[in-house]
């Protein structure tokens, strides 16, 4: 990811686990795909099943692995069975704890998320959180749920500075209604979605997802 440069919005879809979903997505031009390797997750793919899905994805598509204070050993693993481009950390890990996690993965970039609830007061917090983790591709700015993301709740866009929007993955109760206005509110490196195109919980929705780069791709010819 170029942290400095944007001629568009980049989207990444998440949580797929379904091959007609992750062929969908390929057809669509999305830029990045995310598989869910945490197992309380309606979303999570066990490793073999990623491996099947990783097949059908080219190697133009950007492959990221979602995980959740996993050690270092299961990360081992899931980059030895699946071609992951990038890891997603999405739990409590620590900016050292993400740099060893990379180094086990063959030092892969990463992405670090920041779970936005009601005790972020200003955009103070988040320059904090992302000056914490200086060694991130990106920071993925998420709502903060029950369950460590997707569950469809948008935060407080206008609590991102603009120091940090460049290299910001914009995530959160994101759908085809609501991007195009998150994208020219926040003018994020990338947005990112799950729940608002699932037709149910883990299960994606084609004309959903279609709607939502469209949207995608609409806010930016505007701008």
């Amino acid at each position: 990811m170029d942290k400095f440069m944007k001629s568009r919005t980049r989207i990444k879809i998440c949580g797929l686990s379904q091959p007609a979903d992750i062929d969908h997505a390929v057809a669509l031009g999305v830029d990045a795909i995310g598989l869910v390797f945490y197992p309380p997750s309606p979303r999570y793919v066990d490793l073999g099943r990623a491996a099947d899905l990783a097949r059908r994805v080219p190697s133009y598509v950007s492959l990221v692995g979602l995980f959740v204070n996993a050690d270092a050993d299961e990360i081992a693993r899931a980059v030895e069975a699946v071609p992951l481009t990038a890891l997603q950390f999405h739990g409590d890990e620590t900016p050292e704890q993400c740099v060893a996690l990379s180094a086990a993965a063959g030092n892969r970039p990463f992405l670090r998320a920041m779970r936005i609830g009601p005790e972020t007061k200003d955009s103070g917090d988040l320059l904090q959180f992302a000056n914490a983790y200086t060694a991130a591709q990106g920071i993925l700015l998420d709502a903060l749920v029950e369950g460590y993301g997707g569950g469809g709740k948008v935060f407080d866009w206008s609590l991102i500075p603009k120091d940090i929007a460049r290299r910001a993955v914009l995530s959160g109760g994101l759908n085809a209604h609501n991007v195009a206005d998150a994208i020219r509110r926040v003018t994020p490196y990338a947005v990112d979605v799950s729940s608002g195109v699932e037709a149910s919980r883990g299960v994606k929705d084609h004309a959903r997802m279609t709607a939502f780069v469209q949207a995608v791709n609409a806010a930016d010819a505007d701008s």
